[in-house]
């Protein structure tokens, strides 16, 4: 019986909402990752002559702010805070995409956050992270239609980029970002920002 009731105390103190810790912990990410996407920018000129939209493979860099800090903090509207607040840096770093930065940060955001949701923010797997990374690669591609940056490719082109970004957003933003969750909850420092389990609370009862 009193298992049952520090099990219910727990589940009852599960909140789905964001608390500052939860903020300032995603915040802490977006700037990271709001550094690393303006280094990342001369990095399109070196993958470049490797071949056509070669540059695409490495495009999913930019999406992995959302995908990780979700994987860390695991609550609904992280992905879109993450993803903005680090576009946000990036843009205030002077990146050579000046405010668009901004923009491609809210619609990448609500890509991945749209999968998240589907899933009703409980699956963590690596499979959901990689869907979440094309969300948010489809989110860039609507930007760049909008601003008419491949308007004018010819079928195979839109076929081979389009190809190469949502395999990179997969590679980078989906499995690396599951990957660098998990090696970060090895150390236990994760613990902090979730709520026990039901496996932990019956742990500590059978101690």
């Amino acid at each position: 019986m009193a298992a049952e009731t520090v099990q219910g105390q727990g589940q009852g103190t599960r909140s789905r909402g964001l608390k500052l810790t939860d903020i300032l912990v995603t915040i802490v990410i977006a700037v990271v990752f709001g550094i690393i996407y303006k280094v990342w920018g001369p990095m399109y000129d070196v993958v470049k002559p490797l071949g056509v939209h070669a540059e695409q493979t490495i495009y999913g860099m930019w999406f992995i702010a959302g995908t990780f800090a979700f994987l860390v903090v695991r609550k609904p509207g992280v992905a879109v805070l993450a993803e903005v607040a680090a576009a946000s840096i990036s843009a205030l770093l002077g990146s050579e995409w000046g405010i668009s930065t901004l923009y491609y940060g809210v619609l990448q955001g609500l890509g991945a956050e749209i999968i998240f949701a589907i899933f009703l923010y409980r699956n963590a797997s690596v499979w959901v992270v990689s869907l979440a990374a094309i969300g948010a690669a489809a989110g860039s591609l609507v930007l760049d239609f909008g601003y008419g940056y491949i308007e004018s490719l010819s079928t195979w082109n839109y076929t081979l980029l389009i190809g190469l970004r949502v395999l990179g957003s997969i590679v980078i933003a989906g499995i690396f970002a599951y990957s660098l969750s998990k090696a970060l909850e090895l150390t236990g420092v994760t613990k902090v920002f979730r709520p026990a389990s039901k496996k932990d609370y019956e742990a500590l009862n059978r101690v």
